[in-house]
């Protein structure tokens, strides 16, 4: 409960600002008291309304001592004002910790409705409707939304990783093996073996031939002159930082100790890290100069806020990576180290 001597204070606060905004009304007597009178009424009535009264509870000042008390805080807090789209996504992730998988999915719907043009909102509703459902299949709706965000952008990893087990699901084998070829050249050395095998069991599945083995063992990016790149934050510093899921992160190839216009550049976002991409001639924001023609070049990453692709003051970039071409290596930059 609040305490009675905060609420009398209050109280006592209120009354005396009437007094302060009715004074020129004096010499009107009946209007006086009538505003001194409707003013604390009206602040009271005004607060209950779009307020949160709640708030001045002690429980609701102190720290959730558990996980359980932290999703009673935002499931009360969501009940009050349920259009707060990250509201809800926090609250699946806390459902899906406690393995409470139905209403995980439908905390997750809510976020979905609410940001239909966040992709991580959607892609976490997608998968969510998969581990709600006895099977762990996707669903037509859950693969529908995949489809979606992949006809936007079809560099959108995990959403062409989960469209291709939703078509295995579906026995639309011959698409799943589409869906997840291009993945082959994005991923490390063991994941895209893992990858390579459910591919060729798709193939054969839907009646297609084993992939050719040189290019299987042979990333097409090398032989494109194209370079492959993981990004990822470096731990501690996303332990104490938080980021806007939102801002901008540029993958950039340059040619070292020359000018700063990069010749090949990919632009992310946060919310996609970690990430795996390939830097290829089609980056190149340059036709005169492609990838493809340089012997060597220098990698790296910088997180924006401004969203601009050029460097500016409190950038967060990663140590540069120079490399030489054809390379069929992984270029593994980290943000954030030693900031």
């Amino acid at each position: 409960m609040v305490s009675l001597p905060f609420l009398l204070l209050a109280g006592a606060l209120v009354v005396a600002a009437s007094f302060v905004l009715a004074w020129p009304l004096r010499a009107q007597r009946g209007l006086f008291f009538g505003v001194v009178v409707a003013i604390p009424v009206l602040a009271l009535s005004l607060y209950r309304v779009v307020g949160t009264p709640a708030g001045l509870e002690p429980a609701q000042r102190e720290t959730p001592r558990t996980l359980a008390d932290a999703v009673a805080r935002l499931e009360a807090d969501l009940e009050r004002d349920p259009r707060q789209a990250e509201g809800w996504r926090l609250l699946g992730r806390a459902y899906r910790e406690q393995e409470r998988v139905g209403e995980a999915r439908d905390a997750f719907a809510r976020a979905a409705k609410l940001a239909p043009d966040d992709v991580g909102a959607q892609l976490e509703y997608a998968e969510s409707r998969a581990q709600a459902d006895p099977r762990l299949h996707f669903d037509e709706e859950a693969t529908a939304i995949l489809e979606r965000i992949l006809r936007d952008d079809p560099r959108q990893e995990r959403a062409r990783l989960f469209l291709g087990i939703a078509r295995r699901q579906a026995g639309r084998n011959a698409e799943a093996a589409e869906t997840w070829e291009p993945l082959l050249d994005r991923l490390g050395p063991e994941a895209a073996a893992g990858l390579r095998e459910q591919i060729e069991l798709a193939r054969k599945d839907g009646g297609l031939a084993p992939l050719d083995r040189a290019v299987a063992e042979a990333p097409e990016a090398a032989a494109a002159g194209g370079v492959r790149i993981r990004v990822a934050l470096d731990p501690e510093f996303a332990a104490r930082v938080r980021l806007d899921p939102r801002a901008s992160v540029f993958v950039i190839a340059r040619i070292p100790d020359g000018p700063p216009m990069p010749v090949a550049a990919q632009k992310r976002s946060v919310a996609e890290l970690p990430l795996s991409l390939t830097l290829d001639d089609g980056d190149s924001p340059m036709p005169t100069q492609k990838l493809s023609q340089l012997r060597e070049v220098e990698i790296l990453a910088r997180i924006s806020a401004s969203g601009n692709a050029m460097p500016r003051e409190g950038d967060i970039a990663s140590e540069a990576v120079r490399i030489a071409l054809p390379s069929s290596d992984t270029v593994e930059l980290t943000l954030g180290a030693g900031d």
